[in-house]
């Protein structure tokens, strides 16, 4: 197969859906790799490194994709990269599929496939991209926040006094928040953290932190099949929220991390919360992208409340381009023999589960009912 590699053009993005290891990878198996000019630059991966791999180089999108059986990219194309894509060439990227307007290509007849739709079973896991950036997305949170905060993270007994440790409540642990915690802990913060589901609260002890929460009967059944936090009812939110702002007066730093797929992300930091919380305390919210887990947060701004600093960062995997498109690249590379014939061709035409779950768009039309509307 011809694979295609563009360059990411959204503001901010500097991630690459290829490595040179990736690369090399690719070619050793047969198959050809065109590598669109400038793609991993800002990653750090030149140009040549590419071509020393085994790749060729194209000047712009058009021209890399021109022939492709398959387009890598790390995020779904806008409108106006939607032209270089040849008609029928499948297209494997993070497609942000809940919020996807799929007319752009069905009216191209892009085979699409999504890897925020790869199942979370035990098959999938080397091509699960969603844990794979929320990994990083977890670790760079706290060195972010460490940042704005400004003081020391850990105890320090010196001649001149002694500094107090930061004290760091992580809300949501899912793969962001049990790295985060895990980042805290290596730098020496007093950690605590929440999760409405059960499994989450041996996890947080696990990693030297203590776990935060309303532990009724609703709370031992927060959980989908998938591993996936449930909406709670507003009873459970209420006296959640009571915990929450009882305790969260007194951290340094709060990073939070809840999403649930498909739906606007959940609020656990009120304004009123933030209100009561000290001077030069920070949070940090992972799910500004989607509403947002406190209604002050912008995407990509910090918001000064009273002297708390309120971060949204809508991209963190981007604040680490090395590992995370090394990291894709990888979960790209362990799910393309799913979609290859023997003959080494494209084959769609597959009842692979890992497959037909991830599998948006075909010949012109909607084919996942999740997205269907």
């Amino acid at each position: 197969m011809k694979i295609s590699v563009l360059r990411e053009r959204r503001a901010g993005e500097t991630r690459v859906a290829a490595t040179p290891e990736t690369v090399k990878k690719l070619v050793a198996s047969g198959h050809s790799v065109t590598i669109e000019s400038g793609a991993g630059t800002v990653a750090g991966f030149p140009d040549d490194s590419f071509s020393d791999a085994g790749a060729t180089l194209a000047p712009d999108a058009a021209a890399a994709a021109k022939g492709a059986d398959i387009v890598f990219k790390v995020r779904a194309p806008e409108a106006g990269e939607m032209d270089a894509l040849p008609e029928g060439v499948a297209l494997i990227a993070l497609m942000d599929p809940t919020n996807l307007d799929a007319a752009p290509l069905n009216a191209k007849k892009v085979a699409s496939l999504s890897m925020e739709f790869t199942p979370r079973i035990t098959r999938a896991q080397s091509m699960d991209a969603l844990s794979s950036q929320s990994n990083l997305s977890g670790y760079r949170s706290v060195i972010e926040g460490a940042q704005i905060y400004g003081r020391a993270m850990p105890m320090m007994m010196t001649a001149a006094g002694t500094i107090a440790p930061a004290k760091v409540f992580i809300m949501g642990v899912g793969v962001a928040g049990l790295q985060a915690i895990a980042t805290a802990r290596r730098l020496g913060a007093v950690v605590t953290a929440t999760d409405v589901r059960p499994a989450a609260k041996e996890q947080v002890a696990s990693l030297g932190a203590k776990f935060i929460a309303v532990e009724d009967e609703e709370f031992k059944a927060a959980e989908t099949a998938g591993g996936y936090a449930k909406q709670m009812s507003p009873e459970y939110q209420a006296k959640q929220a009571e915990l929450t702002a009882s305790h969260i007066t007194k951290q340094d730093i709060v990073i939070t991390t809840a999403l649930i797929p498909g739906r606007a992300a959940p609020v656990l930091v009120t304004e009123d919360m933030v209100k009561t919380m000290k001077p030069g305390s920070v949070i940090v919210d992972m799910a500004v992208s989607q509403g947002g887990n406190c209604p002050l947060s912008k995407p990509d701004e910090i918001v000064d409340v009273n002297g708390v600093k309120v971060a949204g960062f809508s991209n963190l995997p981007a604040r680490l381009p090395a590992d995370a498109s090394s990291l894709f690249a990888k979960n790209l590379l362990a799910f393309l023999p799913l979609v290859t014939a023997e003959d080494g061709s494209l084959n769609l035409d597959t009842d692979d589960e890992i497959v037909t779950a991830m599998l948006l768009t075909r010949n012109g039309e909607t084919v996942n009912e999740r997205i269907q509307s």
